[in-house]
Protein backbone atom coordinates (compact mmCIF):
# COMPACT_ATOMS: atom_id res chain seq x y z
CA UNK A 1 0.00 0.00 0.00
CA UNK A 2 1.25 3.51 -0.82
CA UNK A 3 1.85 5.95 1.95
CA UNK A 4 1.23 8.67 -0.25
CA UNK A 5 -2.54 9.93 -0.78
CA UNK A 6 -4.18 9.94 -4.47
CA UNK A 7 -4.27 13.35 -6.11
CA UNK A 8 -7.80 13.32 -5.98
CA UNK A 9 -8.40 12.22 -2.43
CA UNK A 10 -7.90 14.50 1.14
CA UNK A 11 -5.49 13.18 3.91
CA UNK A 12 -6.74 12.62 6.85
CA UNK A 13 -4.79 13.68 10.30
CA UNK A 14 -3.10 10.85 11.74
CA UNK A 15 -5.11 10.45 14.69
CA UNK A 16 -7.77 10.06 12.82
CA UNK A 17 -5.55 7.45 10.38
CA UNK A 18 -4.94 5.70 13.47
CA UNK A 19 -8.37 5.23 14.58
CA UNK A 20 -9.66 4.38 11.32
CA UNK A 21 -7.22 1.39 11.34
CA UNK A 22 -8.59 0.61 14.65
CA UNK A 23 -11.76 0.39 13.62
CA UNK A 24 -11.02 -1.59 10.34
CA UNK A 25 -9.12 -4.11 13.04
CA UNK A 26 -11.92 -4.89 14.96
CA UNK A 27 -13.75 -5.15 12.22
CA UNK A 28 -11.31 -7.73 10.74
CA UNK A 29 -11.92 -9.34 14.11
CA UNK A 30 -15.54 -9.66 13.69
CA UNK A 31 -15.54 -10.58 10.22
CA UNK A 32 -12.91 -13.48 11.00
CA UNK A 33 -15.12 -15.01 14.32
CA UNK A 34 -18.45 -15.14 12.09
CA UNK A 35 -16.29 -16.86 9.46
CA UNK A 36 -15.23 -19.58 11.95
CA UNK A 37 -18.41 -20.04 13.50
CA UNK A 38 -19.98 -20.35 9.67
CA UNK A 39 -17.03 -22.82 9.26
CA UNK A 40 -17.91 -24.85 12.07
CA UNK A 41 -21.78 -25.04 11.08
CA UNK A 42 -20.57 -26.22 7.95
CA UNK A 43 -18.47 -28.76 9.40
CA UNK A 44 -20.40 -30.05 12.25
CA UNK A 45 -24.40 -29.25 11.57
CA UNK A 46 -26.18 -26.74 13.43
CA UNK A 47 -26.32 -27.56 16.75
CA UNK A 48 -29.37 -28.91 18.72
CA UNK A 49 -31.69 -25.85 19.81
CA UNK A 50 -32.20 -27.47 22.98
CA UNK A 51 -28.50 -27.21 24.40
CA UNK A 52 -28.36 -23.40 22.48
CA UNK A 53 -28.90 -19.95 23.88
CA UNK A 54 -31.85 -18.11 23.03
CA UNK A 55 -31.08 -15.06 20.97
CA UNK A 56 -33.06 -12.89 23.35
CA UNK A 57 -30.83 -13.73 26.28
CA UNK A 58 -27.89 -12.99 23.51
CA UNK A 59 -29.49 -9.64 22.64
CA UNK A 60 -29.79 -8.46 25.92
CA UNK A 61 -26.32 -9.01 26.96
CA UNK A 62 -24.97 -7.40 23.83
CA UNK A 63 -27.40 -3.92 24.26
CA UNK A 64 -26.03 -4.41 28.32
CA UNK A 65 -22.32 -4.16 26.61
CA UNK A 66 -22.97 -1.53 24.31
CA UNK A 67 -24.24 0.23 27.36
CA UNK A 68 -21.58 0.08 29.18
CA UNK A 69 -18.97 1.59 26.50
CA UNK A 70 -18.42 5.18 25.54
CA UNK A 71 -20.74 6.63 22.75
CA UNK A 72 -19.48 6.50 19.31
CA UNK A 73 -19.66 9.21 17.20
CA UNK A 74 -20.28 7.99 13.26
Amino acid sequence: MTQQPAPERQPVPPAAAEALRAYAAEQRDKADRLAAVLEDIAANGLPDPETGVLWETLRDAHLARLAEEPPRVA
